[in-house]
């Protein structure tokens, strides 16, 4: 890609004369903070988007992309950091969405003949079932190729969009955040899967904010900041904090650094709860524990173990079978979310796009949902007015406070990177004052400066008195924030950790459903 520019609405300068060379058969690194232009540039070599200036030359022959199917055609993939599947259908039919399968035989990249053939024959999807499974098995990538998107994990969803682009026999991946949504066994089983890709002579383009993944897999790495091309270095020549201070221009502190929990009276207590999921089965199943005020409660677990299901119960979004909840002694069990939230809890949800935003509202509209109907963004007879110039006051100042890149606070909450509109969510739900923090997920795609942000503010939220229960698939969130570490296996709390007293191994075990006697075994061994 040489000397790519691209300048949106607004004079928002997205990209700024980017020129990036990649080998064939390389791993190559593009890191930087939310909105330094990284998806941007990978979406105008996806097709997405159209360069406003700039020459892309694939295997020495230059290209013009008009959408991702003339990308496609060229063996270009792409594997996006917030997912494009359909959630009612299967995974074949997403896979296959596009291209659709062998009919009877008849290949559709067989031209006239697939026309005809198409009209007259109904659509078998077997043929593309069994290479989804193959390819699935061959990459380490188990999936029921009949399952609906709706019924799968996050980590689960991911899969099938590696295996979309995988189907397509893309020689080029480019990986969008692919670490974001995952827990640590599942990147560990990613970093496999890609050095498989590696092995077979595909190129890969690994976009991350995140520093370890470029450092264990990538053979270069090039650094964008506010849409420029600050550098590109050799693996071997680097550091994780060198390659932090190249992608926000100062040092950056990893450690959370804090004063010991002084917990208070118990703010959230939860006694023999169960919940089921959508499809009916008990996946919550008997869950007990306490979060006191002033500490932090870390939940740790393989992603499926119902976590998402305990999130939803507390917070009103889904009912609990049998059990309670209470918050300062208060039953909230069955109330809804608006409930929930009068008694003093904020929630950051795990997936932003589906819990957290409109994506169709401005930011300002997003900053105040849920304290939209209360004085003082309410105001006349019953509250029936908004105050549209309060919401942009609050707006203005939550993005100052929580550095939030946007050109403007009226603008879709849909225009910014993913990693800023998870800020809007974290600076909604942060500045209510509440008794109580339901984070679940609470960094999930911010880069390690608004990371370290969102580190810090949690703490001083827990200096203040409040209680945090923290829910996070990132297994050094937990320990470095948590107070307690609840382990959660197969829907039960298996155990309780100090995180001065247990280890990343011992976490790891617990978490697959092992007890601590495995990890004596294993270090004999």
């Amino acid at each position: 890609m040489e000397n790519i520019s691209k300048t949106f609405a607004g004079d928002v300068q997205a990209n700024k004369n980017i020129t990036l060379r990649i080998e064939e058969g390389e791993v190559h690194g593009l890191l930087g903070e939310n909105g330094a232009g990284k998806s941007t540039l990978m979406n105008i070599l996806y097709g997405l988007i159209s360069k406003d200036s700039g020459r892309i030359i694939i295997r020495g022959q230059e290209v013009e992309f008009h959408g991702p199917h003339d990308a496609i055609s060229v063996g270009v993939g792409m594997v996006h950091q917030h997912f494009k599947l359909i959630p009612p259908l299967t995974v074949t039919e997403n896979v296959v969405l596009g291209m659709e399968p062998i009919i009877n035989g008849v290949d559709k990249r067989k031209g006239r003949l697939w026309k005809i053939v198409k009209q007259i024959l109904p659509i078998s999807y077997r043929s593309a079932s069994k290479r989804i499974a193959a390819i699935a098995e061959e990459n380490g990538m188990a999936i029921d190729p009949n399952a609906k998107i709706r019924d799968l994990s996050v980590g689960l969803q991911q899969r099938v969009e590696i295996i979309k682009t995988l189907y397509r026999e893309a020689d080029i991946l480019i990986l969008d955040e692919p670490t974001s949504v995952l827990t640590p066994q599942e990147v560990d089983e990613l970093f496999v899967t890609l050095q498989k890709f590696k092995d077979a002579g595909k190129t890969i383009i690994l976009i991350t904010h995140k520093l370890r993944e470029p450092i264990i897999l990538c053979d270069k790495i090039s650094v964008l900041r506010d849409g420029e091309l600050v550098g590109t270095v050799n693996r071997a020549d680097t550091s994780p904090s060198e390659l932090a201070k190249m992608m926000v221009g100062r040092e950056v502190v990893f450690s959370v650094e804090k004063e010991p929990a002084q917990p208070g009276n118990v703010v959230l207590q939860i006694n023999n709860l169960h919940v089921r999921d959508s499809r009916g089965l008990d996946v919550v199943n008997g869950v007990s524990l306490n979060v006191r005020s002033g500490e932090i409660y870390g939940i740790a677990g393989v992603e499926g173990n119902g976590q998402t299901e305990l999130v939803e119960a507390i917070t009103g979004l889904r009912r609990a079978t049998s059990g309670e909840i209470t918050v300062n002694g208060t039953d909230i069990t069955g109330m809804n979310p608006r409930q929930v939230r009068d008694v003093g809890v904020s929630h950051i949800p795990e997936d932003r796009h589906a819990r957290g935003l409109i994506l169709s509202f401005s930011i300002a509209e997003n900053v105040v949902l849920g304290k939209h109907q209360n004085p003082p963004f309410a105001t006349g007879p019953k509250n029936m007015m908004l105050d549209l110039d309060r919401f942009n006051k609050e707006a203005k100042n939550l993005v100052h406070t929580y550095s939030i890149k946007v050109s403007d606070v009226q603008v879709p909450v849909s225009t910014l990177s993913g990693g800023n509109q998870q800020k809007v969510v974290v600076a909604r739900e942060l500045s209510i004052n509440p008794d109580l923090v339901i984070a679940a997920q609470p960094t999930r795609g911010l880069d390690v400066g608004a990371t370290e942000f969102i580190h810090n503010t949690l703490i001083a939220m827990r200096d203040k008195g409040i209680a945090i229960l923290l829910v996070s698939a990132e297994l050094d969130e937990i320990r470095n924030l948590a107070d307690r570490i609840g382990v959660i296996f197969d829907g039960k709390l298996v155990a309780e950790k100090d995180p001065y007293e247990t280890s990343q191994e011992e976490l790891g075990l617990l978490m697959a459903g092992h007890g601590s006697e495995d990890l004596e075994e294993a270090r004999n061994v």
